[in-house]
């Protein structure tokens, strides 16, 4: 067969992986603070942007090619109706001005969905000082107005809260004046974790450091020393001996319990009174003086500040029994196109690379602004099926979960997996119940041994536990007791499934629960 050049007309259908849509992607799988700091860092980028303070909206004529987004104000009723029912109001314009959005948007598959919410979000650069002229007028202008026209707060400076690290390092220039032993000292208090705990080992520390192992270990037990006791421990057993011998009551009884702490977690008394040649009464005591140890001293002060939760969806009774289901606006970012800036721009006497760059700034504010709407929409349209599915669970509590999956909320809402999963990743829901993550209604299934409906996994850890807080002193539940009450129930579990659940839940078994019933009898 002879080879010869040839030309062929082919038409496939295909999906494009633009940049836009990878930026909408993007956008559904963050949370709300990284949402804020990408929008944040947008705007530095893009001049167009501008944050919507709900007046100019009115106020300013859009650019010619312009598309605006309104997702304030979006929610949804839900009920047990099915989904032909379901009243989905929205308050932002056809969809036609994001069709191509919402096909690519919506039934997107890019891989494994569960790899996505590994990701870096950009983080707006921080920048922040003094006013230029605060210092040089602090001399100059008398002693009226100086100090108002700072940008420091005094009570912020007096109230500030001193760190493990600050007060350990005050003590440490009073302990020694050796600037090795100094320096020695400050690598040490730096490989501190948050509880004042020492993990890594003395030997690595000293080579990093570039000293002796002896001098390391001289260094070490001035550190032992400090304030707040048992600070530069290697362990728990360390940590609470410091704090004995600070307290002068590390003998050899305390020394042997200290040694076997895992039969005191196990609470064999009669084991501990053996290796300590204790009475009852002397073991209780000592019992009593290491509960009032603290086993992680660091703790105590200020740490990082602890980042609360902000909920995403708002659901609560409407006024017809049915659920309501909003989105919370305060975690929306609402920018616009700056529309007064961009028809300002002369673009007639604008050279060609100054033109496309307008162009294109444009284009993207445009794609921002319709990205954030769509994602709006989207985390409502899951939100609502989610409310919907788990409708017992609001009516009732946790005993009603029942098993679902991201496939059974994608099919009822016309949807992908993939993206039904990047909607439910870092986002919550609050509720009268509580604020709970999106991915806590989607629990596995549990068959019923009557042959009803399955039960919902965490429906089951909830009823186990019940059970285990119901329990008589006199009459602990083995697993094999619960496996026997749960099948009364018509849940038809393993004995080895209650006990992967027990322990998830840090509840001990039946022989150390009751232990622990008969020492607070």
């Amino acid at each position: 067969m002879a080879l010869s050049p040839r030309l062929e007309l082919k038409q496939t259908q295909g999906l494009v992986m633009t940049p836009q849509l990878q930026q909408a992607i993007k956008l559904l799988q963050l949370s709300n603070i990284e949402l804020e700091a990408y929008v944040a860092a947008e705007m530095e980028r893009n001049p167009l942007l501008d944050w919507d303070d709900g007046n100019a909206r009115d106020e300013r004529a859009d650019p010619p090619g312009t598309d605006r987004e309104d997702t304030h104000g979006l929610s949804a009723t839900t009920s047990p109706q099915p989904e032909s029912q379901l009243d989905l109001r929205e308050d932002a314009p056809a969809a036609g001005a994001v069709d191509t959005l919402d096909t690519d948007y919506e039934n997107l598959y890019d891989g494994d969905s569960g790899a996505d919410a590994a990701h870096t979000s950009e983080q707006p650069e921080q920048q922040g000082s003094l006013a230029g002229d605060s210092w040089a007028n602090a001399g100059t202008e008398g002693r009226s107005g100086s100090f108002e026209q700072r940008d420091f707060n005094f009570d912020e400076m007096v109230g500030a809260e001193v760190s493990l690290r600050d007060h350990l390092i005050e003590q440490l220039h009073l302990a020694t004046a050796d600037s090795q032993q100094q320096l020695i000292g400050v690598q040490l208090i730096d490989s501190l974790d948050e509880a004042g705990y020492l993990r890594e080992p003395l030997a690595e520390l000293a080579a990093r450091i570039g000293c002796t192992l002896m001098d390391a270990e001289a260094v070490l037990k001035i550190l032992q020393q400090f304030e707040p006791t048992g600070v530069f421990a290697r362990d728990l057993v360390e940590c609470l001996a410091l704090q004995l011998r600070e307290q002068n009551r590390y003998d050899p009884a305390m020394q042997a319990m200290l040694d076997n702490l895992s039969l005191l977690a196990q609470r064999d008394r009669d084991a501990l009174m053996r290796l300590c040649g204790v009475d009852a009464e002397d073991l209780s005591d000592m019992i009593a003086e290491l509960r009032a140890l603290n086993p992680k001293p660091g703790l105590t002060f200020g740490g990082a500040p602890v980042q609360p939760i902000i909920p995403d969806v708002f659901v609560q009774r409407a006024n017809d029994g049915n659920w309501k289901v909003e989105l919370n606006n305060a975690t929306l970012p609402r920018v616009l196109v700056n529309a007064q800036y961009c028809a300002s721009i002369d673009t007639r006497h604008a050279k060609p690379e100054e033109r496309q760059y307008i162009s294109e700034c444009l284009s993207s504010a445009n794609w921002l602004v319709k990205s954030l709407a769509q994602r709006a929409r989207t985390i409502l349209r899951v939100s609502s099926e989610i409310v919907k599915q788990q409708h017992g669970f609001f009516d009732h509590g946790v005993s009603h979960l029942k098993p679902l999956n991201l496939r059974t909320v994608a099919e009822a809402i016309d949807m992908h997996e993939s993206t039904v999963s990047r909607v439910t990743a870092n986002k919550y829901v609050a509720t009268s119940r509580g604020i709970y993550e999106m991915k806590y209604f989607f629990t596995a299934s549990i068959a019923s041994s009557r042959g009803g409906d399955a039960h919902s996994a965490e429906s089951v850890r909830h009823q186990i536990k019940s059970l285990i807080d119901a329990e008589a002193p006199d009459k602990i539940l083995s697993d094999d007791k619960l496996v026997a009450l749960l099948r009364a129930q018509g849940i038809d579990i393993a004995r080895r499934t209650v006990a992967k659940y027990r322990e998830a839940m840090r509840i001990p078994s039946s022989v150390q629960r009751r232990r622990e019933k008969r020492l607070s009898a």
